[in-house]
Formats: structure tokens, sequence, C-alpha cells
């Protein structure tokens, strides 16, 4: 990359700015005030400890989560909610759906349709949402089946696949509806250590061609080589951010230190 391109990307805005997120459940306070840019193209692993707010703060991206304060903006829209005068206002329901197809999302669970087939799960949301011709829809969903490796596979039902192969569909359903940010939400945790390699594969070959990401992982070598910056989050705060190969080979925090050695980094 030259130095003009790291120039201007430094200068663009980013695609995602949260700021001062607060999130709590009952009396207890899960996001303690989060500050976050991602920019087109970055690739963000946010890692810690369970309980420290990792997948809150991801679902709050796409309001799956309401958030009591703070602000989230993608592409400079707020998120949610308008705020004006200090007021905060929920949007309407139907805004917030529109906003949230400007996120994709891939769970711990796959939550595919059990009784559709590998590619109905993948057209389904491109017929309903984005309105598409059957005829184009299909043309879409065969194209990203291939791209995960599982065009073979497109009439199977969920039931006939793997985990690592449903989390691949899955991957593919939110990646076909062509969404301005990816948010991956530990998708290998529920996979047997054998199906890991396939999920991380797809999702590594994803951020080499410039997909923004946002994700979750326990997975400590993938966040060291697939991540343009890593997230620690430590009780409900950002502990420490920055280069992976910087904050791995030298925490500036003890608590950093320690959560990796913990997670066997080598």
């Amino acid at each position: 990359m030259t130095h003009t391109s790291i120039a201007s990307r430094a200068e663009a805005k980013p695609l995602l700015e949260i700021r001062d997120l607060h999130k709590r459940y009952g009396q207890v306070e899960v996001l303690k005030g989060v500050d976050c840019d991602v920019a087109a193209g970055d690739v963000v692993s946010i890692i810690g400890s369970s309980g420290s707010g990792k997948t809150t703060m991801l679902r709050c991206v796409n309001m799956l989560e309401e958030f009591e304060g703070g602000t989230i903006r993608i592409d400079g829209e707020e998120i949610g909610f308008t705020t004006s005068g200090g007021v905060r206002r929920r949007k309407p329901d139907r805004e917030i759906a529109r906003q949230r197809a400007l996120t994709g999302m891939a769970f711990q669970q796959f939550n595919l349709f059990p009784h559709m087939t590998a590619l109905e799960n993948v057209t389904l949301g491109l017929e309903l949402v984005r309105r598409m011709k059957k005829d184009e829809a299909r043309a879409v969903g065969e194209r990203w089946l291939d791209r995960v490796g599982l065009l073979s596979r497109k009439d199977h039902h969920p039931a006939k696949l793997s985990g690592g192969q449903q989390q691949r569909v899955a991957i593919a359903r939110a990646i076909a509806m062509n969404p301005r940010l990816m948010l991956f939400d530990e998708v290998t945790s529920a996979l047997d250590p054998e199906l890991v390699a396939e999920v991380l594969q797809v999702v590594a070959s994803l951020a080499a061609e410039g997909m923004t990401m946002l994700l979750v992982t326990h997975e400590m070598r993938f966040a060291y080589e697939v991540s343009s910056r890593v997230i620690f989050m430590n009780q409900g705060r950002i502990g420490e951010e920055g280069n992976p190969r910087e904050m791995f080979a030298a925490p500036k925090t003890e608590r950093l230190a320690e959560f990796l050695k913990s997670s066997r980094f080598q």
C-alpha cells in the first residue's frame, strides 16, 4: 500500500463509528462507554474473557440489542435512534429493519431453516428483503455457495450438512445480502475442532478480499494473523487496542498479558 493510499484512508470517514456506548441488563452495566471506529476494509477482532461485553457490543451495532446511551453510526447514519437536543428517540421498526440490512451477521448457532435447502436458505432474504426475482436470487445464491465451497450441496437440507458446512451456508446467506459491514459472533465456538479450520478459511479469504468485518473470536492465532486491528474488552470497556502483532508481542496492560497467557497464545 502506498503512502498516499494510507494517508487518504486515514482521512476517510469511518464506516462504523461507536461513541460512548452504554448497555445494561437490569442493574448490571455490560458496556461502560465504548468508543470504536472501523474503516472500510478493516478487519477488527474483539477478544476478551466471557462477560466482558464482546457479543453485546456486536449485537448493539445491528440493534439486536437496544442500548441506553451513546451513538452508533454506519456511513454517518445514526443507527436505531435519532438524537436531537440531547433527547434520544427510537426509530420506527421499519426504519430499524432497513438499517439492520446494512450489516450481515453470522452467529454462534447457524440459525438455518431446517425445512429449506442450503440454496433456499441463502435466497430467502434476497427475495423477501432485496425483492429480487427468483432466478436472480438463485444466481446470487449459487455464486455465494460456490464461493464458500458448497455449490455441490445446494439442494441439501441442514440436517444433511456438517456443522462446518452449515456455518458456511449461514455466512453465504449473510454476505449474499451485500451488507456494508459483516459481523461475526464466535462463528466457530459451536463446531468440533476439526471443522473450525474450514470456516476460518472462508472468513480469512473474505478478509483478504477487502470485506469490512467486526468479529468476536476466541481463536487468538486467527485474530493475530487476519486482523488489521484487535480490541481487547475488559469489564465492559476497551482495555487495549491496536495492531495485533504489537499487542500480542508486548501487551501494555497486565490484564491483556494474563488473558493471552490463559488463552495459550504462542
